[in-house]
């Protein structure tokens, strides 16, 4: 007479106890395992109520898909290492009988597959249940059958195992063997699983004599070894739960978690869910509970999992709703505090699944690392992985102690002693039949040896992969303080060489491999052309001797934006900057820029390019490319501008032979400050730098004559065409000197220029897209005719002219006279003057100013002035160059893969003498800069002089050759 609760049904003790007073209820522990170790718990286990059980009528109990189950019952107020009882024949039930008289709930625990406790093997004395037939051996052990075992197939074949196993316990097979199996197979065919699985097991002839044919085992617990039973608890439960699953109906497997305890489609409404709200609230605990009120708390809410509960089935009273929260936070904070709680936190359990190796080592080794436990792999192969804890348990010595061993040798000791030495965590996981599944087939949890700071698993790979959120947001962390992270939050002991090579690894990561990247150049450029139309790339490689090799080696590679070109082109100032930096990556190289001026006097990047060297092959190589994307042809009349290295004078006269090149003033200083210092020499070059007239620049050469015939001789030497605005013509309308709008580019891409190729390209295609955005922010707010730099120059312009006095001819010229010697004359129509500013920059000069207000205010039909400034300066202008934008680009995964069959191979690399310098070489006059400390002038880097023999390098206390002046 047994009576599952349904949910919501309401369950009086008063009017069935009151009948029959030996009415219990089972809550009983299901689809779980015990733990290995003392302090015994029933893990990943399920809860079900059975309620108003009569003892003397427990027949069968069964579990769906489970050929083969052990029911243990637990002492009220008792716990599980010392209060579990069989409960598998007549005499068990007995045993039962005296608590139910105490308590109304006994609390049962189901192991599926085999036992590890030795309660089972501990033979009772036969008796009889009261009112109950008399039962020789046979039934007893068919009693015991009905008890942990359920039989899928039909009747017949029920009663043709029973007749088999009565056969067997009667000794009519007697010790042969293979009688049994032919028992257990005969006549049954392939359904019956249990009886195959029964005759497989490997059967000892001399242990016959305790061997159970019902268990199909023997009694001896000794004979069975934690790996043994682990794994054959794994093979059997892990493939039992799955068929109950696939046996669950939809509606049973969203009811509830207990689902899966139903045996038998027709016992759906027998097996249901129940609600044990009503019964919590009805059952009387002081008659039922001997023990303390913290003991009865404990056996009414013990469960493995606290989740198992459903905090909606408290009744809407609040007082027992209030307490099983209470009770859930308790038992939370009770899991939390158990002694392997990374083990838990990892879920190892016997008949876990993984798809491949790799994934259980690097599940292993977080472990490891978390736990502070020197896990280490014993067996590790294509079939098996074994690893154990290396860790040391503790040796307490008594004071005043010998530690001599007493009757015992010293190895005999020493072998006592490395008995108990290492922590006993096991863990074994193999391949099922040489399939690529692995599962674990042993685990031994709970540790202990105490925690370690140095682990073997702990390698610059692992650490790696645990600093990337570290090293994504601040690559440039120092190594000291990553250092200092990692022993932070692991509390482990690493050197510094695993933190440099694990920031190493994690920044390759990240940024990528230097090697590997020249493999994917092809594709990235692919990539490259089909987000951004009208891109030109060139790709050149080293020469190979033998032409049937399938790898070349990287030379150089040229990338000019489709955008950026229709922007250069929207503009048509015929004037670019070219430079040169250094990579600073593995493989050394150069990165060419070509940069032009916007209306507003901003930098405009058009092309870049990565060659070997700054070569003049290179160097002609760049100008031919970036002549095709601008329609440049041999005898075009460019400008362009460059710091006067070796190789790209020959390149420029070579390409473009009509074009105009200019120095970059800074250049020349530098020069020149090799030899002759000083803020004079700085000024004179200046003003004949800035010259716009022929008489005008040679006046102030003159004054360099006279200051220093050396230094005048050497500049004389550097044609004027070159470095001076007198010699410029004006068909950039640009007057520049220098060569800042490369210089400004470089310095944008120092830290990208030691990066593997496809990285340092993508940060530079970036850099311009962003700046692009931010440019075209200053021109939605930007308003008037002409751009905000240059507005403020001819605002400057203005203020010079209303000092300027002007005489008109009657025609179209003016004479504007200023200071002694200022006076110039205009020419609007031709939009000339004498002084050459308006013609170089085409912006009006002060004079052109002055004569436009003149002729506007004798009644001339003259504009404003802004309207005489060139149109590359206007806002339109502007606008129009910035509405051309760089796309981007997807990642890695997503680019088009190239089908030419060449690879790519890194450069030759040249390894430099010394340590490769970061910083950028200062120049002579960085160099000679005062240092000064509070009101004093420091002779830090000064050469000093010595009074006594005027000799540099020392002063008059340290000369050694006082008295004997040279």
């Amino acid at each position: 007479m047994w009576v599952v609760r349904q949910k919501d049904e309401e369950f009086h003790e008063d009017d069935v106890y009151g009948a029959y007073k030996e009415l219990f209820s089972m809550k009983i522990h299901h689809g779980g395992v015990f733990s290995g170790s003392l302090g015994r718990q029933y893990l990943n286990g399920k809860v079900t109520f059975v309620d108003l059980v009569d003892p003397m009528s427990c027949q069968s109990m069964s579990y769906h898909g489970t050929y083969m189950m052990y029911y243990h019952f637990l002492i009220p107020n008792s716990d599980l290492d010392f209060g579990l009882r069989a409960f598998g024949c007549d005499q068990d039930v007995l045993n039962l009988l005296q608590y139910v008289s105490q308590c109304k709930i006994i609390k049962f625990y189901v192991e599926h597959g085999s036992t590890k406790l030795k309660t089972y093997f501990v033979s009772p004395e036969p008796k009889r249940l009261p009112d109950e037939p008399s039962t020789d051996d046979v039934g007893s052990s068919r009693c015991r059958k009905r008890l942990c075992l359920e039989w899928d197939y039909k009747e017949d074949e029920k009663n043709k195992v029973v007749e088999g196993l009565e056969d067997v316990a009667t000794n009519e097979i007697g010790n042969d063997v293979d009688a049994l199996e032919d028992v257990a197979t005969n006549e049954i065919g392939n359904d019956v699983d249990g009886l195959e699985h029964f005759a497989s097991h490997d059967i000892d002839k001399d242990a016959l004599d305790d061997f159970d044919p019902f268990f199909g085992q023997t009694y001896s617990a000794e004979k069975e070894g934690n790996e043994g039973a682990e794994g054959e608890r794994s093979e059997g439960a892990e493939g039992e739960r799955s068929e109950g699953d696939e046996g669950d109906t939809e509606d049973e497997r969203s009811e509830g978690d207990d689902s899966d305890y139903i045996g038998d489609e027709e016992d759906i409404d027998y097996m249901a869910e129940v609600d044990m709200t009503s019964f919590n609230e009805n059952v009387d605990w002081e008659a039922e509970w001997v023990g303390n009120e913290g003991d009865k708390e404990e056996v009414e809410y013990e469960a493995e999992n606290p989740m198992d509960f459903d905090d909606n089935e408290s009744d809407s009273s609040g007082s027992l709703e209030s307490s099983r929260k209470k009770e859930l936070r308790k038992l939370k904070k009770m899991h939390e505090k158990k002694e392997d709680i990374v083990g838990a936190a990892f879920n190892f359990y016997v008949g876990q699944i993984f798809g491949t190796k790799e994934e259980i080592k690097k599940m292993i080794t977080m472990y490891s690392l978390h736990a502070c436990r020197d896990i280490r792999l014993i067996k590790n192969d294509k079939t098996r992985l074994r690893a154990i804890c290396k860790g040391q348990n503790p040796v307490f010595k008594e004071v005043g102690g010998s530690n001599k061993e007493v009757g015992g040798s010293k190895k005999k000791a020493k072998k006592a002693s490395a008995s108990g030495e290492h922590c006993p965590w096991v863990l074994h996981v193999s391949t099922c039949n040489n399939e690529s599944t692995w599962t674990v087939k042993t685990y031994v949890g709970g540790h202990t040896c105490l925690q370690s700071r140095k682990l073997k698993l702990c390698t610059a790979n692992v650490l790696s992969e645990q600093i990337m959120e570290d090293i994504t947001p601040n690559p440039d962390i120092p190594l000291k303080t990553l250092h200092e992270q990692i022993q932070k939050r692991f509390q482990i002991s690493v050197s510094s060489q695993q933190v440099f090579r694990a920031k190493k690894m994690a920044s390759k990561r990240l940024r990528g491999d230097y090697e590997q990247q020249y493999l994917l150049l092809r594709d990235y450029l692919v990539e490259l052309q089909r987000s951004n139309p009208g891109t030109t790339v060139k790709l050149e490689m080293e020469i190979e001797p033998n032409p049937h090799t399938t790898t070349r080696q990287f030379k150089r590679v040229y990338i000019c934006l489709g955008d950026l070109k229709q922007g250069f082109k929207a503009l048509g100032r015929d004037l670019l900057g070219l430079d040169g930096c250094f990579m600073k990556g593995m493989y050394p190289g150069q990165v060419l820029t070509a940069v032009g001026v916007d209306p507003n006097h901003g930098t405009y990047p058009l092309a870049y390019a990565i060659v070997e060297a700054e070569t003049t092959n290179s160097w002609s190589w760049f100008l031919e490319l970036l002549g095709d994307d601008l329609d440049l042809e041999a005898n075009s009349n460019f400008t362009f501008i460059s710091d006067r290295q070796k190789g790209i004078i020959p390149a420029i006269a070579k390409v473009f032979p009509s074009a105009e090149h200019r120095f970059c003033y800074r250049h020349i200083l530098e020069n020149m400050k090799l030899k002759w210092k000083g803020k004079a020499y700085n000024d004179l070059l200046w003003r004949c730098a800035a010259a716009t007239t022929v008489p005008q620049f040679h006046a102030e050469m003159e004054q360099v004559r006279k200051f220093n015939v050396d230094a005048y001789n050497w500049l004389k030497q550097i044609p004027p065409h070159h470095w001076s605005r007198s010699h410029f013509t004006g068909r950039a309308k640009c007057d520049v000197l220098l060569n800042n709008m490369c210089e400004v580019f470089n310095k944008q891409l120092v830290d990208g220029r030691d990066k593997p190729i496809i990285t340092a390209l993508e940060y530079i295609r970036e850099y311009l897209m962003r700046r692009l955005v931010l440019v075209q922010k200053v021109i939605d707010k930007s308003q008037g005719p002409l751009t905000p730099t240059i507005a403020k120059m001819l605002g400057k312009i203005k203020e010079e002219a209303s000092q300027l006095v002007v005489t008109w001819n009657g025609s179209t010229e003016y004479q504007v006279n200023g200071a002694w010697g200022d006076q110039c004359c205009v020419n609007l129509e031709a939009k000339f003057c004498a002084c050459r500013r308006w013609e170089l920059t085409g912006i009006p000069c002060k004079h052109a100013v002055a004569a436009i207000w003149f002729s506007a205010a004798n009644g001339g039909t003259v504009a404003l002035p802004e309207n005489w400034v060139h149109p590359h300066y206007h806002l339109q202008t502007w606008k129009m160059m910035y509405q051309f934008k760089i796309n981007p680009t997807n990642g890695r995964l997503l680019w088009p893969k190239s089908d030419y069959p060449i690879k790519i191979m890194p450069p030759k690399h040249h390894k430099q003498i010394g340590r490769p310098k970061k910083s950028r070489r200062k120049t002579a006059e960085e160099l000679s800069q005062p240092l000064v400390k509070g009101s004093k002038l420091l002779k830090i880097g000064k050469a000093m002089t010595c009074r006594i023999c005027h000799k540099q390098g020392h002063n008059a206390r340290t000369c050694k050759g006082k008295g004997t002046p040279s």
